[in-house]
Formats: C-alpha cells, structure tokens, sequence
C-alpha cells in the first residue's frame, strides 16, 4: 500500500510516519506539513490510504479529506487527532479509522488490517503478473478448468482493458496467425470457461465482450503490473508472466520503464 500522511506539528507528523512505515505492508509514505501540498501531491499520485491530522492551519484535515476523495475516491481516509469531539463529524464523511494520539504501530496495523478486509470484499480477486501469472480469489488461487483459459485471462490483462478480437487471442495463444475452425471452436470453449470461471468467484464484472471483442476491466480488481504502472509500486525485478513466452514484450517495455 501507499500512503500519505498530514499533519502541521513535525514531532507529530514524524511519530505518526514512523508508526506507518512499521507496517510490512505499507511500501513508502509522503508526508507534508501542508495541506495544499499534500493535496497537490495526490492530484497526481494514488495514495491507497491518507492518516490526517484533524486540527490543521489552512483547509483542515475535514476539508482536505473531502477533497482528497473527490479525487481518489477509492483511498481510504484515517483520521489522527487529540480529540475525541471530531468523531461524529468525522465518520459522517465515511472515513475508514479514527485513531487517538499518540498514535503507534499498533493502531495503524490494526486500521490497515481492516482496510485489508474491506477491500477484499470490495476487489476479491487479486492478480499477480511478476513472476509467474496466477490469480487468487479472497487469498486463494482460484481454479481454471483449463490451463488456456487462465493463458487466455492473462493475455486480457496484458493488454489492460484495450478490446481484442478472437483472431488476435487466437495468433497470441497458439502463436500463429492460423483461423482454422478446431482453434476456433476451442477459443470458444475458453471464452465460456472463462466467464464461468469468473460468475462462480462472484467477479462476472471482470470479463466483458463488445460486438466481436474480448476485454477486461482493470478497476475490477487489484494487480501489481497496474499498480505499477501507475505509481511505480511495487518493485519490478525484471520477472513478468513468466510462463508465457508472448509477455516477453511487455516485460522488455518494463524493463526500460525501471531504468
């Protein structure tokens, strides 16, 4: 997770950063003592997580919290105050946490162990494209009938939500430009494995077909190859869908983006 954390007093914004990178699974933090600058900073970042102080010169943690959603809508909102009569006001935004100071290690664990569970209802499936491609559903690696179907996911995810046709699936996972009607047929048996793959994981919103093409939609669920593509987290080690020797591409296009 990325996170960002707010707060005007530098002892304060100091413990609180300390106790968030404490968590194993936060990968980096920014951290301002402005509010304007760290709302310009989340215009072109996408923090997974904001700890804000309430009481602040300038907007304020309410304000810049609501706008920090107006933005991001999807990042989670934990407040960090010494005092307790900004609680109802506070959730009536609908934040995640609402932590006293001094605040520890402890409680941030314990604020991003629920956010955890919240987003696992929110996006149950998790796909990871370093190293070897594999998908789980609520941590478990979700079962394909066929192992060309998840081949087939794999090359839909490589293209990031961009549509493509049965021909281009085709020359990609038999890698020739052949139409003959027994490949044809089988893309068809896939197609259908695929979708009924995803309905049974109650993700049907993954998978989508528009007139005579095939795409995913990559808000539906979380994947480090996007994640990085966005925020440069988490780290690529040069390793990308390992298994198929078509994503040699896009992993050498990887590697020129981390020079």
């Amino acid at each position: 997770m990325i996170a960002i954390a707010v707060d005007d007093e530098k002892l304060m914004l100091y413990a609180l950063v300390k106790a968030i990178k404490a968590s194993p699974d936060i990968s980096a933090v920014a951290e301002f003592t402005s509010c304007s600058k760290a709302l310009e900073w989340v215009s072109s970042n996408n923090p997974d997580v904001a700890f804000l102080d309430i009481n602040m010169r300038g907007m304020g943690g309410m304000e810049l919290a609501q706008r920090i959603l107006e933005i991001r809508p999807d990042c989670k909102i934990v407040f960090c105050t010494g005092y307790e009569k900004y609680a109802v006001e506070a959730f009536k935004l609908r934040v995640s946490g609402y932590l006293m100071k001094p605040v520890s290690a402890e409680d941030v664990q314990d604020e991003i162990n629920h956010i955890k569970g919240v987003r696992a209802k929110e996006k149950p499936l998790t796909v990871k494209c370093f190293g070897n491609f594999e998908v789980y559903f609520q941590g478990e690696k979700l079962s394909f009938k066929r192992t060309k179907t998840k081949e087939l996911l794999a090359y839909l995810i490589d293209r990031k939500g961009a549509g493509v046709t049965a021909k281009e699936i085709s020359a990609r996972l038999w890698n020739d430009d052949g139409d003959d009607e027994k490949k044809h047929n089988y893309l068809r048996q896939l197609l259908l494995d695929l979708r009924q793959t995803l309905e049974a994981a109650g993700c049907s919103d993954v998978f989508h077909q528009s007139s005579y093409s095939y795409y995913i939609d990559p808000e539906k669920f979380d994947c480090d190859y996007f994640s990085y593509l966005k925020t440069g987290n988490p780290e690529f080690f040069g390793e990308y869908m390992t298994q198929y020797s078509w994503a040699e591409e896009t992993c050498g296009l990887l590697w020129k983006k981390s020079e």
